[in-house]
């Protein structure tokens, strides 16, 4: 089912799929992003427009139950029995959230499954090569160039990944300080990180308990902590909160699940972002 300009129609939930879909589908597709600009998944319900837009699509691709919990019902809901839906976190294993024994288990939205999967290159390669392979599947005439997008942008990121392991290896420090909800769990597990927040869970409803915050506070002072990292599109009222009892300096660390209208302008990439990430943490964790 093609466009009338005779290309394949993708519609993508979070801002990395989009980036990857446009990267494989090249000229081929018109790829849209679900999420308006600034706006948070995690809070995330479709319109009937999105609805009507994903069921006129070739193809949708979305991380999974556990960030897009609205997914199941829609697709039972549709009536394009040839549309291809990818689902990305077939292609990866889950991380388990980082729980307090104690902890109250009722508090996690997003069950304790973390699915930020993208912030893990090596997952983001297969991402890439299943939206290579199932637009083959739709149109085979071209399967050839969407494997070629594939294999060359995968390329990049093997880049990225090179490049964090080894500036990551040069830093002094092993720990994130993170002031907001931690998307960055498979980032940190894939080069040897730590990382302190005071939220749990992953999702953006959850608040962290003062006595948290007060243990960050003891954290950074016991430790002279210099840089606090804070999220991207959410006011980062802990994080200042952190900032002003211990002077610790403030740096955004991007997860990438969406971008500003102001970053959409800028044509800002799922690379810039990861880019300009690792500049950031190499200045907050002593990079020699």
């Amino acid at each position: 089912k093609k466009h009338d300009n005779g290309k394949l129609g993708i519609v993508t939930t979070i801002f990395p799929l989009y980036d990857f879909a446009r990267e494989v589908g090249g000229d081929r597709v018109d790829v849209t992003l679900i999420l308006p600009p600034g706006a948070e998944i995690h809070s995330f319900e479709p319109t009937p427009m999105d609805i009507v837009r994903i069921n006129e699509s070739s193809m949708f691709i979305y991380i999974g139950d556990e960030l897009e919990p609205w997914v199941p019902d829609v697709l039972v809901s549709l009536k394009n029995d040839d549309l291809m839906i990818v689902r990305a976190d077939e292609n990866a294993v889950l991380l388990s959230g980082h729980d307090d024994e104690e902890e109250n288990h009722e508090e996690h939205h997003h069950g304790d499954k973390d699915p930020h999967i993208w912030l893990d290159f090596g997952i983001d390669e297969k991402i890439v090569d299943a939206i290579a392979d199932k637009l083959s599947d739709i149109d085979p005439a071209n399967g050839a160039y969407y494997a070629d997008n594939a294999r060359s942008y995968n390329g990049k990121l093997m880049q990225l990944d090179d490049k964090y392991r080894a500036s990551l290896k040069r830093c002094s420090s092993k720990t994130i300080m993170y002031g907001g909800h931690f998307a960055f769990g498979y980032l940190a597990a894939r080069y040897g990180l730590e990382y302190v927040s005071p939220y749990s869970g992953f999702s953006s409803d959850t608040e962290p308990t003062p006595q948290k915050i007060a243990e960050m506070i003891d954290n950074i002072k016991k430790n002279k902590i210099e840089y606090l990292y804070y999220e991207e599109l959410l006011e980062p009222k802990v994080a200042e909160a952190i900032s002003r009892e211990t002077g610790v300096k403030l740096e955004l660390l991007h997860a990438a699940h969406n971008l500003s209208k102001d970053e959409f302008e800028r044509k800002l990439t799922f690379l810039d972002i990861m880019n300009d990430n690792l500049e950031k943490l190499k200045k907050g964790l002593g990079y020699r």
